[in-house]
């Protein structure tokens, strides 16, 4: 039976679907994000089909606009996608409701302990998540997807050993797979080996045996490619990880969260600076010790660990 498991960890909050001891579905939401879903009051400050409201210090922008509200006016909002891009490069969307302000509903699932002697998420394959999101890379039997994302869109390459029509075929099963794994949502384009018509149509029906609803696609065409439009209300994982100094500090966070006493965290220069003073004021707390940061500029970015001192 598929399970939602819940982790409240330093600097996020993870959500995994695990199924058959598998992680299908994956969700990471950073602290300091207004959840989608939340009910804000806010000031209107520019007007239009693209009207924009102030909202706790943030600008929400309003693809709708807000009829009926003038200029300056109060009014009350519902965030409908997060921001995304530590650069602001997708601004936080927002409608117009009605109704008094309140939290996002919390992330649905069985809260586990954090940390705590067995580790779920990793036994249901945290780790190879991770490093999918941080390299852009997911290997499937036959072949393997070369994930990349933009500004406008999601890109999808597959490629493999197998015969076209196979690759295709499987390929596209795991693209599904990926897209539902790391949460990707907007516009996405998969790549598929040129492949007669019938083997087309067999690409296009794993897509919706895997992908769950709501989403829209094309067909494939005589190209190869296909693209699917699916909700868009957070950052996937993979759009976290481009952020790698923080994607990777927080990382190193969780891992160090099981040691015990005083430890030291050795990283690269730009994951020791992306730790913020609070977490490793959260992360002493945990581990029942002190916490010093030590910068190595020979290690890789993804090699940050913990030893105790």
């Amino acid at each position: 039976m598929p399970d939602w498991l819940v982790e409240h960890g330093i600097g996020e909050t993870r959500a995994v679907l695990v199924d058959q001891r598998r992680i299908v579905e994956a969700r990471i939401l950073l602290d300091g994000i207004v959840p989608a879903g939340a009910v804000l009051a806010a000031k209107l400050i520019s007007v239009g089909r693209n009207a924009i409201a102030v909202a706790d210090g943030g600008d929400y922008l309003l693809p709708r606009g807000a009829p009926g509200v003038t200029q300056g006016a109060r009014l009350t909002i519902e965030v409908t996608r997060e921001a995304i891009g530590t650069e602001g490069w997708k601004r936080p969307l927002a409608r117009l409701v009605e109704g008094s302000p309140k939290a996002a509903p919390a992330l649905a699932g069985r809260a586990l302990a954090f940390p705590a002697p067995n580790d779920a998420l990793e036994d249901a394959g945290w780790s190879d998540l991770i490093e999918q999101a941080r390299s852009g890379i997911v290997a499937f039997a036959g072949g393997e997807l070369r994930i990349a994302v933009t500004p406008a869109m999601t890109l999808i390459d597959v490629d493999g050993a197998l015969p076209a029509t196979e690759l295709a075929v499987a390929g596209a099963r795991a693209s599904a797979e990926a897209i539902r794994r790391h949460g990707i949502g907007g516009s996405i384009g998969i790549d598929l080996p040129t492949t007669a018509k019938a083997a087309r149509q067999a690409a296009a029906d794993a897509v919706d045996a895997v992908l769950p609803q709501p989403f829209e696609r094309t067909a494939v065409n005589g190209f190869g490619f296909l693209q699917i439009v699916r909700p868009r209300r957070h950052a996937s994982l993979l759009e976290l990880a481009l952020d790698r100094p923080a994607f990777e500090a927080r990382a190193l966070l969780r891992r160090a969260a099981r040691e015990t006493g005083r430890i030291e965290l050795i990283a690269c220069p730009a994951v020791i600076a992306a730790i913020r003073p609070d977490w490793s004021e959260a992360l002493a707390r945990q581990i029942g010790g002190t916490v010093s940061l030590r910068a190595d500029p020979s290690l890789g970015i993804a090699g940050g660990h913990a030893i105790r001192r």
